[in-house]
């Protein structure tokens, strides 16, 4: 049902990536999809987060996620919200006890952080967009202001689509030379000419030491090559699926 990072596994503090199994919907969804943006039955959708929000030890009303636009947005969570009036951001921070702050991901990159001395944590959808636009430096000075200190800060990368299947085109390869000359060693010569393969990790994780934090866990786990136990967007695509079901990737503070 879910996947831990061990830089994570902090006392106050519970995580969790989840995997597609240990929940009620079917098809393409199954099993445990818990997207609000997905075409699947709402009341499935209901039931799995539900069941997310008790493995991290919280009421179901105080789980939440944002309504995600690829962007550098962060926004600071101070109590549960409706899922009518979720914040349009990608990233999420908060210091409030026994609140579950989450992203929903099918093959961008989930980040999870913690301070656990401020008790401050923080939750980032870091994308291709995300991340060039700086998602991941957003998040850690959104934490900042309610008190973290990014050399303590810890930050864990969870599944994601990896190098190996991340075939990028000469528009994209030609984005990230322009906005970030530095993002070049991320790419290498794909089979097909003009296109190349994409490590989305390598750069989460390297735009996170450009920060300032110190400590950081990639578990190294694929979405698109584990269709078992992970959702897939591209893989989805490739098969001719009309739609896919979204993990939930989630941090609360147990205390305060």
């Amino acid at each position: 049902m879910m996947v831990k990072a061990e830089t994570l596994s902090l006392d106050g503090i519970s995580h969790a990536f989840f995997t597609r199994q240990g929940g009620v919907s079917c098809g393409h969804y199954a099993s445990l999809n818990g997207g609000v943006g997905s075409r699947d039955c709402a009341a499935h959708v209901a039931e799995n987060r539900a069941r997310m929000a008790t493995a991290l030890g919280v009421e179901p009303a105080r789980f939440v996620t944002a309504y995600q636009v690829h962007s550098p947005h962060v926004v600071v969570a101070e109590g549960p919200w409706v899922t009518d009036a979720r914040p349009r951001a990608d990233g999420i921070v908060t210091r409030m006890p026994k609140l579950a702050i989450g992203i929903s991901t099918a093959d961008c990159g989930p980040v999870l952080f913690a301070d656990a001395e401020a008790r401050v944590i923080g939750a980032a959808h870091a994308g291709w967009r995300g991340a060039l636009a700086g998602v991941v430096e957003a998040t850690v000075a959104a934490m900042e202001q309610l008190g973290a200190a990014r050399q303590r800060i810890r930050a864990a990368l969870g599944p994601m689509i990896r190098q190996p299947n991340y075939e990028v085109g000469a528009d994209l390869i030609d984005r990230f030379a322009a906005e970030d000359p530095a993002s070049e060693p991320f790419f290498v010569p794909a089979p097909r000419a003009g296109h190349a393969l994409f490590d989305l990790g390598g750069y989460v994780a390297a735009r996170l030491r450009r920060a300032g934090v110190r400590h950081i866990e990639d578990l190294g786990l694929c979405t698109y090559a584990d269709p078992m136990q992970f959702f897939s967007y591209r893989r989805a695509t490739h098969h001719g699926e009309d739609d896919y079901g979204r993990h939930i990737n989630a941090i609360a503070l147990t205390r305060g």
